[in-house]
């Protein structure tokens, strides 16, 4: 699996590349990439394919992600796939949003009526959009989040339920993290008390339970004091877990450290509340269990592929009671290991293939329960009188949900995990409940495949369960289908008859278990139980209290658009957030497949522009020709003294960048603006010439140590010729070769050198490319940009001397005596 999302294009190349060539699946991986700017005839030469063969089309998404849902267009022609593709290219809007956009005729045609609940993360946005959706377009659209049942929508649909005329609006997001009381202190941790705690002497069933709990394993797993150490790097998992213990007043966080053996040992940052903390990351299993006695429970975020070795490590260390194991995929046979171990050694395994469970008031496991708004929303920061368990992790979010609108709240809830061969059940949770003072009612919801179900059956026919139970399996429709269903568990499965969830349900009611007729009126059937135990007096409904606050992490109410924050920094030439590295507005993709090269790279970082071809190859000219000058000079000179220092490549390389400045490499933009500022005030080259002798002051770009009229410098030859040649205009470079005339005339040396013509160069390219204003050409020279070039250029051939040094393998430089003039003082030398 892909350890970054990755696109769909990018996995098929991967297949390519990696898949072996006489593989039989090899030649079905044809494809080809369509964006606004697609050249289609360039595309048909390297696709011919293209025109032969019926053709798929649909939006490049990332793997691992949810992405742009789109419709997908099938079985079509290549100008049946350009049809398709001019509606929707470079079009911005999500699937189902664009979907009904799109065929809002045909919809509206059939007089189709949609309706949507949603819940999860920031809900309200999504029902928002679909609720604008329908205003718009004129199609009813129905919405409604987690105050409406799961799939009550569907009696809705189908006539046999009411369509509320103004449903219930849900706060935004945010307002769950408000404290309603208006107080900014925290409420006593009293108030974390069981709503049924107070009676718990009280004999709550009509008849005494015979014992339940097997020998050796606790039937409280969490409390208000339950620490907790998380096997893997699962920051988000923590905070998470953090937050929860904070909105329910614990006194410390349950997370007691983290191990995670592909680091060293460290400090690893999380808030409580408002305060930041430090968790403990260990490397090792010992050393973490070793200072943290106190720990009888680990989280396990292990893969599929260590889960196994992490968790018998775990059982070997007598502190740990409970373990969560919320990997998918564990091979069966290792599974069942693990329960045996388990059961030889009094451990509880939760999962494998779990989100966890969750004690309101005292503990959670990891994600269960979802995000805090969600935790608030339920009212899991206080414990209520029903305990559930499930074998969906997704299902039981439901259920605390369901709980919570119908009921006092939730006690306790488990989600077993979906795996044949989980690592504790229906029956070991149930059991517990029993035997728990505070639990008044118990929640199961089942599902297709297994026989755990008639367990519980035994358990109220024997006895050992008397307290009510609320029952439901999913999978009915199964019986809909003509052959074997399987369903999202691995364990969802009906191998025969009796584990149907059809047998199930009518095997549970036979038991006296409270069994809906649907999963529509789960709801109701536990409202039913429990309103008859509160006129009952089993329970007492207590007070509500508001939790603390939390401060929304930044992230997220940045997300719900709730805050802005002017930004640290700001850049416009590069983006590497999403699916590829894009160059001021051009993916890499598209910068080799144009062969943009050095010059056109630096066009796009330095200039944000997409450069003529002859800039792009001006600048790779001015790369070359000041790559180097010889050892001599001083930042040659400097670079070597440094790597026979014995000093790294990039300690010797800002050495000799360091010497960069007027008196050397640094020509180049004084050039550029000595000359430009005499071209633009309209002088003449003579009388330039003589101001600047009038001033004391060098023309910068004139001039040459060796070099001169008679020995001319080569590398201005080639860049000249080149200018004159290929640019569509040269006025300064004209200008200074005018001042060029009048300078030799007086010296031979006093050449226009590399640096000069460089810059003069440079400034009749931006001035006369067309691509740039004159302010903004103006802007460039004046920030220094074609300095730029020169340090980019030598500090390849400052590179090279590094390399040459270490490859000659030269020792400690110590300049000679004799080249060095000692002059003293008098007095200092008699």
């Amino acid at each position: 699996m892909s350890a970054k999302a990755i696109s769909e294009q990018t996995g098929k190349e991967l297949l390519y590349k990696y898949i072996c060539t006489t593989s039989a699946i090899q030649n079905r991986f044809k494809y080809a990439r369509v964006t606004p700017d697609t050249d289609w005839a360039h595309l048909l030469q390297d696709h011919p394919w293209l025109l032969s063969q019926s053709l798929v089309v649909k939006p490049d998404q990332l793997i691992k992600r949810r992405g742009k849902l789109g419709l997908v267009g099938v079985n079509l022609t290549l100008d049946g796939v350009k049809s398709w593709l001019k509606p929707r290219l470079g079009q911005e809007a999500t699937g189902i949003v664009r979907a009904i956009r799109d065929y809002q005729g045909p919809l509206k045609e059939h007089e189709v009526t949609i309706f949507v609940r949603r819940g999860g993360p920031n809900y309200q946005e999504g029902l928002r959009v679909m609720g604008e959706v329908g205003k718009t377009t004129g199609i009813p659209i129905h919405v409604f989040g987690t105050e409406t049942h799961m799939t009550a929508i569907v009696g809705m649909a189908l006539g046999h339920r009411p369509i509320p005329n103004q449903p219930p609006t849900a706060a935004h997001t945010a307002n769950f993290l408000l404290n309603a009381s208006g107080s900014t202190s925290t409420p006593a941790p009293s108030r974390t008390a069981s709503f049924s705690e107070s009676r718990a002497d009280e004999v709550a069933p009509a008849k005494k339970a015979k014992p339940a709990m097997p020998q050796g394993k606790s039937a409280t797993l969490f409390s208000r004091h339950t620490k907790a150490i998380v096997w893997g790097m699962q920051t988000r998992a923590v905070q998470g877990m953090l937050d929860f213990d904070y909105v329910c007043s614990r006194d410390e966080p349950s997370v007691a450290a983290m191990v995670y053996p592909f680091t060293g040992d460290h400090k690893q940052k999380f808030y409580w509340g408002h305060k930041e903390i430090l968790i403990p990351v260990f490397k090792n299993m010992a050393d973490a269990m070793k200072k943290h006695p106190e720990v009888d429970v680990l989280i396990s975020f292990a893969s599929l592929r260590s889960a196994y070795d992490s968790t018998i490590e775990t059982m070997n260390y007598a502190q740990i009671r409970t373990i969560a194991i919320i990997a998918e995929g564990i091979p069966e046979a290792l599974t069942r290991k693990l329960i045996k171990k388990a059961d030889q050694r009094g451990v509880t395994i939760i999962g494998p293939a779990t989100v966890g469970g969750i004690k309101p008031g005292c503990f959670k496991i990891g994600n269960t329960g979802g995000m805090l708004d969600n935790i608030l929303a339920s009212k899991l920061y206080r414990p209520g009188s029903v305990a559930y368990v499930s074998r969906s992790g997704g299902m039981s979010n439901e259920l605390n949900n369901i709980i919570s609108r119908t009921t006092d709240g939730v006690y306790e809830g488990v989600a077993i995990g979906g795996d044949r061969y989980p690592g504790s059940t229906f029956m070991d949770h149930v059991l517990r409940y029993q035997d728990t003072p505070g639990v008044k009612m118990i929640v199961v919801l089942g599902e297709i495949g297994g026989t755990e179900e008639y367990k519980i059956c035994r358990g109220i026919q024997e006895g050992r369960i008397t307290k009510p139970v609320v029952c439901w399996c999913i999978g009915t429709c199964a019986t809909m289908f003509s052959s074997e269903v399987q369903f999202g568990h691995a364990g969802a499965c009906a191998n025969q008859a009796s584990e149907t969830a059809v047998a199930k349900n009518q095997a549970l009611k036979e038991a006296g278990v409270f069994v809906p007729r649907s999963f529509d009126e789960l709801g109701e059937i536990i409202q039913s139980v429990y309103e008859d135990l509160v006129a009952k007096g089993v329970i007492v409904p207590a007070q509500e209290v508001p939790p603390p606050t939390v401060p929304m992490d930044y992230s997220w109410a940045r997300e719900l658009g709730l805050i802005r924050k002017p930004a640290s920094f700001m850049t416009s030439i590069c983006d590497e957030r999403g699916q590829e590295l894009i160059y001021a507005g051009m993916p890499i993709t598209e910068v080799f497949k144009e062969e943009m090269g050095i010059g056109g790279v630096l066009g796009l970082l330095w200039f944000q522009r997409r450069l003529p071809k002859y800039s792009c190859q001006f600048i790779e000219m001015c790369l070359m020709v000041t790559a180097d000058h010889g050892p001599a000079v001083s930042g040659a000179h400097n670079t070597i003294i440094c790597a026979r220092a014995g000093k790294d490549l990039v300690s010797s390389l800002t050495s000799g960048l360091l010497t960069i400045g007027d008196r050397f490499g640094g020509a180049l933009d004084a050039a550029a603006k000595m000359f430009s500022k005499a071209f633009d005030s309209g002088i003449i080259p003579m009388e330039f010439v003589n101001k600047m002798k009038k001033e004391g002051k060098l023309i910068m770009g004139i001039g040459h140590r060796v070099k001169s009229i008679n020995n001319p410098d080569m590398r201005v030859q080639i860049l000249k010729d080149y200018v004159r040649q290929h640019f569509p205009a040269t006025p300064l470079l004209d200008y200074a070769l005018e001042v060029e005339k009048i300078t030799t005339s007086k010296k031979p040396n006093l050449i226009l050198n590399v640096d000069g013509l460089i810059g003069v160069a440079f400034v009749d390219m931006l001035r006369n490319c067309g691509s740039f204003t004159r302010e903004e050409a103006d802007e460039y020279i004046d920030i220094g940009a074609l300095n730029g070039i020169f340090v980019l250029g030598r500090s390849m051939g400052f590179i090279g001397h590094y390399l040459d040094q270490k490859r000659l393998k030269q020792g400690l430089y110590r300049h000679p005596w004799d080249d060095i003039s000692y002059v003293l003082p008098e007095h200092m030398s008699m």
